[in-house]
């Protein structure tokens, strides 16, 4: 089988691997769509892992399984989870998949971005979907990516008639606006500095949008609220600066979500008083777990997300550098996806 592996930012390569063979607990998956995550082009976060086989927003058919697996049959259309929990641990209990030592270290195999996936037994058992049948294979490379937003919005505690700011109008922010719409946000903001990316976010519900290029961010927000600011500020780019103006950008009791990680040599410098005495809250939120996962997958199948609206660029495998590279320039585009026959 053919796969894409990634040696350092500038060097993946298409490879010929074994058909991996499934163990008794385990499925087989011939892969027929895989996203590229904004995450795999940031260089020092996907470097650090290589060499290795790129992708983790696959959906496939089941093609073999072991003789233990009951929950899933071959022929079985479906979504898989990269990492998935034990269900048993202190963190798994209060929800918090994502420090759960077992989701930590569980994978598919190699990778995405491959002819064909081996599923272990705790991504098959404990993350992975069976797609309805008006729910396609390109919407269900959107599933992960869809349930990290919904992940979000609940740390955010989003309520009816927030006003919320997204900061980074990539594939991740537009899905941010999209849901933001579907929890019942009163007014949707976006920020960028792509113009195809600023009309887009109006075309997929933003009720304003703030070039950011040409103004100055708080200031605009400021004058659009009339001073009140945004309830939740989305803070997409992995960036100290966009996490500092991000700050500025909520209002009292306001609540600003760190939905990327910081690169790793810069430092965020804080004036506590200024986040006391406004009582602003500063959340993370890191990937998602099976809860988000199947909320996500509700979200497609009512519709709310799909290929259509969100994937602009569509790649065989022997192409994938061309599409990680669309993917790292971050401009006209928002979603490019490996197909397979």
């Amino acid at each position: 089988m053919k796969v894409a592996k990634l040696y350092n930012y500038n060097d993946i390569r298409i490879e010929d691997m074994p058909v991996p063979s499934p163990g008794p607990g385990e499925a087989l998956l011939k892969t027929k769509a895989c996203g590229i995550c904004s995450g795999d082009v940031m260089p020092w976060y996907i470097e650090k892992k290589a060499p290795l086989v790129l992708g983790h927003e696959p959906s496939g058919v089941i093609v073999a399984k072991g003789d233990k697996v009951n929950s899933f049959k071959i022929g079985d259309r479906v979504f898989v989870h990269h990492h998935a929990p034990c269900f048993n641990c202190k963190y798994c209990k209060k929800g918090d998949y994502v420090q759960c030592d077992t989701w930590k270290n569980s994978k598919i195999i190699p990778g995405g971005i491959s002819e064909y996936i081996l599923i272990p037994e705790t991504n098959l058992e404990n993350d992975t979907l069976n797609l309805p049948e008006t729910v396609n294979f390109e919407d269900g490379t959107l599933i992960e990516p869809t349930a990290c937003v919904v992940k979000s919005l609940k740390r955010a505690g989003i309520r009816r008639g927030d006003t919320i700011l997204v900061i980074g109008l990539g594939v991740m922010g537009m899905l941010h606006i999209l849901l933001a719409r579907k929890y019942g946000a009163e007014k949707i903001i976006g920020t960028d500095m792509v113009p195809y990316r600023l009309k887009k976010a109006e075309e997929l519900g933003a009720d304003i949008t703030i070039d950011v290029s040409n103004s100055n961010l708080s200031e605009e927000l400021n004058s659009i609220t009339d001073g009140l600011m945004a309830d939740i500020v989305i803070i997409c780019p992995n960036s100290v600066s966009a996490m500092q103006q991000g700050i500025l950008c909520a209002g009292p009791g306001g609540r600003v979500v760190f939905f990327t990680p910081a690169k790793p040599y810069e430092t965020l410098i804080i004036n506590p008083n200024e986040i006391y005495f406004r009582d602003i809250n500063i959340i993370t939120s890191y990937s998602c777990g099976p809860s988000d996962t199947a909320d996500a997958l509700e979200l497609i199948t009512d519709g709310v997300v799909n290929a259509r609206k969100l994937i602009t660029h569509r790649f065989k495998i022997e192409d994938t550098m061309e599409a990680f590279r669309l993917t790292a320039e971050a401009k006209n585009s928002l979603k490019s996806i490996i197909t397979f026959d």
